[in-house]
């Protein structure tokens, strides 16, 4: 059987496609090309389904979340309050998996941060 590699691409609507990926180079420091193409760090991905009614990815109408993990997620989250970003106030600890904080980007879409245990 042919399996998938990994991740290819993750893809946003924008009413400001440049903006949005401005902020997603400013803010969280992903350093994408002009083609969007960017090399992340290895590490483990999780692909995981959730039940419909959850309100685990923030507003009923994203049907998605991206995880991005961080190596400091104190760090991040204090770097995203110092740039006016919308950082949810909770954070989530989870034995044997690592931490968990949450910040909303500019067009409305909840985005997990993971510091992995």
């Amino acid at each position: 059987m042919e399996r998938v590699l990994g991740i290819g691409g993750y893809f946003l609507r924008a009413s400001d496609p440049a903006a949005l990926g401005a902020w997603y180079r400013d803010a969280l420091g992903l350093d994408a090309d002009e083609n969007g193409l960017w090399q992340q760090g290895e590490g483990p991905t999780v692909f995981a389904a959730f039940e419909s009614g959850t309100d685990y990815f923030g507003s009923r109408t994203q049907q998605t979340m991206l995880n991005f993990r961080v190596g400091d997620l104190d760090a991040m989250l204090a770097q995203l309050r110092a740039k006016g970003a919308d950082v949810a106030a909770e954070t989530q600890d989870m034995a044997g998996i690592g931490r968990f904080g949450w910040v909303t980007d500019p067009e409305g879409n909840r985005i997990e941060l993971w510091q992995p245990a």
